[in-house]
């Protein structure tokens, strides 16, 4: 674990001790790490390569995928393979 000294407003102290609280944490710093994973994960999930969209496309249109009526009928086609 790391540790390190920051210096932080006021009004960032009080959405801490709020994150702190609404989420039962020990201290401030399980409120830090909680507020910076969930914000990575918004601004650091990867976006689809164009080339992966392209080929998705591609298989959509080439009509390589079943579509079934009924649950009955999906459940025949996969006993039947």
């Amino acid at each position: 674990m790391v540790q390190a000294m920051i210096n932080i407003s006021e009004d960032t102290n009080q959405v801490l001790n709020i994150v702190k609280a609404r989420f039962n944490l020990k201290d401030k710093s399980e409120a830090i790490e909680k507020v910076v994973l969930d914000y990575g994960e918004d601004i650091l999930e990867p976006e689809l390569r164009p080339e992966f969209i392209q080929r998705i496309k591609r298989i959509e249109k080439e009509g390589k995928f079943k579509t079934f009526k009924s649950i009955e009928e999906l459940r025949k086609d996969i006993e039947n393979a």
